[in-house]
């Protein structure tokens, strides 16, 4: 490799490479480098090019080049080491601004003054200064808080499909998410990876005309941007998610879309490195990179703020086994699946039932959190709901006619839960309150003594009220 003279002086800038495969750039003889460290490539004609140190031995380096290597030539190409990881300037005037992958400004506003500087990997959280989740969060859909409640510092990934209604749930939560009683220190981050741009203007719109945008933070690296920019998007989003969190004290909801676009982009960089890969095709360190970015939520003892994450991905083929869902689940502590058969028939959110849990959320309910009949009204909709799909199944085999009695009223629950209790508008925002009420009022097409994880006290006081 060709250095230049300032490469002798400083040993940190470098002409030429070896070579380039995609958005790698390939390096040898080079001084010894750091990983992740920081790198500026600059161009024939001038233009610098941010990259990310993605590999490094004693051999070679290989640089991640955001935006890609195209129009850059081996002999021309300058590299200058930076000596320290990809960091973000980070202020609470972020808020109500639009940024790239990488946190760069795209909404012809100022880059914003940053009150402090941090890695946008992310520091390490010692697991024993960790809280544990207890707070309940209200989106104002009722399938989510009344049956999948979301808990303040708690990870609670969306399970979609290509086609459903992901973005449309993700930008009413985003409208309306609040904590009870505390809704001046609530923010919401919004990362947007692999984005079509009507898509992206989708959310913009959305968040504009609601005035809910001041409050926003996005971050969009958009289909056409450069695949590998979309590896650094939840990271630099994450990084301002914990500035304001654990300097400022807010109460963090950070929303990724679409973390299948993200793995897609990982598995890219995987196969250029020519790595082994594991489950179809994905790196065997899908795994541990996804918990990485999962593992920053929580509650840290001694700080006021948290940050509670809501990762949407798409099912490829809507296969709840295929490699990202399935590790999701395995960090994450619940998950809110979408049913294609649901969204045929017309009913918004399109929220499975029975394959949805949060896992903490017994610990974020009941008396003084919502409301005391909370726990047992969320247990007996469950139950009663899975009675529903039994009796369909049963149907679609003997006939609606030929069941009973009893099976044709759990048949009208389960219409009536869908309808009126699942469904609701892109618009509506419903308290607490009033999606209890309304499982309570589901629940009166069943009689009383069907009505088995209830006590007397809560069908005397709510039942068919």
């Amino acid at each position: 490799m060709q250095h230049d003279d300032r490469t002798l002086l400083s040993g940190r800038q470098y002409l030429g490479a070896d070579s380039m495969e995609g958005p790698l750039l390939i390096m040898r003889n080079t001084h010894p480098v750091g990983y992740r460290e920081l790198v500026e490539c600059v161009d024939a004609s001038g233009k610098t090019r941010l990259g990310m140190v993605l590999d490094t031995s004693r051999e070679a380096v290989v640089v991640q080049v955001f935006e890609g290597t195209s129009g850059m030539t081996l002999p021309s190409t300058r590299t200058r080491f930076l000596g320290e990881p990809l960091s973000l300037e980070v202020t609470d005037s972020m808020l109500g601004r639009i940024f790239d992958g990488i946190g760069r400004p795209i909404d012809d506003g100022p880059s914003p003054v940053g009150e402090e500087t941090r890695d946008v990997n992310g520091i390490a959280v010692n697991p024993t200064s960790r809280e544990y989740p207890r707070d309940f969060i209200q989106t104002g859909i009722s399938v989510i808080d009344g049956m999948n409640t979301l808990i303040r510092g708690q990870k609670l990934p969306i399970f979609s499909g290509n086609g459903l209604p992901h973005n449309e749930l993700a930008a009413q939560i985003t409208r309306q998410a609040k904590i009870r009683g505390e809704g001046t220190d609530f923010a919401i981050v919004f990362a947007a990876m692999g984005v079509k741009h009507d898509v992206a203007r989708f959310f913009i719109d959305s968040f504009e005309s609601t005035g809910v945008l001041e409050n926003v933070a996005l971050f969009l690296s958009l289909a056409d941007d450069p695949s590998i920019e979309r590896l650094i998007t939840p990271r630099s989003a994450l990084t301002l998610a914990e500035h304001l969190a654990y300097e400022r004290g807010m109460h963090v909801l950070v929303i990724l879309t679409d973390m299948s676009n993200y793995c897609e982009s990982l598995r890219e960089v995987s196969t250029l490195r020519g790595e082994i890969p594991s489950r179809k095709g994905y790196p065997g360190y899908l795994y541990s990179d996804l918990a990485e970015i999962y593992e920053r939520a929580g509650m840290v003892k001694g700080a006021a703020g948290s940050i509670t994450q809501l990762p949407i991905l798409t099912m490829p083929n809507d296969d709840i086994s295929h490699p990202i869902p399935d590790l999701t689940g395995y960090i994450t502590e619940g998950q809110i699946v979408f049913e294609r058969e649901m969204h045929g028939r017309a009913i918004y959110p399109p929220v499975a039932g029975l394959p949805s849990l949060s896992r903490l959320m017994k610990d974020g309910i009941g008396k003084d959190m919502t409301r005391e009949d909370h726990p047992h009204l969320a247990s007996q909709l469950f139950a009663a709901y899975s009675y529903v799909k039994d009796v369909r199944n049963l149907a679609s085999v003997i006939g609606e006619e030929e069941l009973t009695p009893l099976d044709h009223q759990y048949m009208q629950f389960g219409e009536a839960f869908e309808r009126q209790f699942v469904s609701q508008r892109h618009d509506e925002n419903r308290t607490i309150e009033e999606t209890l009420d309304l499982g309570w009022k589901v629940l009166g097409e069943l009689p009383t003594e069907e009505l088995h994880r209830v006590t007397d006290e809560e069908i005397e006081t709510y039942y068919g009220r």
